[in-house]
């Protein structure tokens, strides 16, 4: 079945709307400044993408286990997750697997469709690495994962991994990437969802931002 792009993009939304708003064997962006328009795919050609500000410390956009930058134009909003254990889509769309949504971070100020999610697990449920598998296990209809550790440049270390997922909906196939960590208070875990594998593609520099600027809150 073939979707056109206005109908992925309505899906899109739609379903963002609902929420609140990357190789190896298993573990052995945003645009520049200067003009560049919505819509354009400067952050596909840049290696790095331009910080907009720091989220997590308490103050911030979400208050979160860990701190990072976040890429210029993106906009965070925190998720308010008090009803995660109730029943109901509302309940799906705020937990997956082990951890619940924390804060979303909207790529379309910058011009792309997709977001970077934060999900954070309690103290003792998991660690990074199980927290990851469970979160992409809860994911269904994923394939070609990928998995392997990593070391975050504010000296944390934790598990990330590359995958595919397929829409029933749309009967496409995209990529998608996460990477979890530990804290003292339980795993935290980062995850890119664009609306297509372009987009997906698009926002990597502000995904590899984050990871590379990741620290424990405090």
């Amino acid at each position: 079945m073939q979707v056109g792009v206005g109908v992925r993009a309505v899906v899109a939304v739609a379903l963002a709307a609902v929420l609140g708003g990357c190789a190896g064997q298993d573990d052995v962006g945003t645009p520049r400044a200067g003009g560049t328009k919505p819509g354009a795919t400067a952050a596909a050609k840049d290696p790095a993408a331009v910080s907009g500000g720091t989220i997590g410390a308490a103050g911030s956009p979400c208050a979160l286990p860990v701190r990072f930058d976040v890429a210029e134009g993106w906009k965070a909003e925190s998720v308010d997750a008090r009803g995660a254990q109730d029943d109901g889509l509302g309940a799906a769309l705020l937990r997956q697997g082990p951890v619940t949504a924390a804060c979303e971070i909207d790529a379309k100020p910058a011009g792309h469709i997709g977001f970077l999610r934060v999900w954070t697990g309690r103290a003792g449920d998991a660690d990074a690495r199980g927290a990851l598998r469970g979160f992409v296990a809860a994911q269904g209809h994923v394939g070609k994962e990928r998995y392997r550790a990593f070391a975050a440049g504010g000296g944390l270390r934790g598990t990330e991994v590359e995958y595919s997922s397929t829409s029933e909906l749309l009967d496409e196939t995209k990529k998608e990437c996460a990477f979890a960590v530990d804290t003292p208070g339980g795993p935290v875990v980062v995850h890119l969802g664009g609306m297509d594998s372009a987009e997906h593609d698009a926002m990597l520099p502000a995904y590899e931002l984050a990871k590379r600027t990741l620290k424990v809150a405090g």
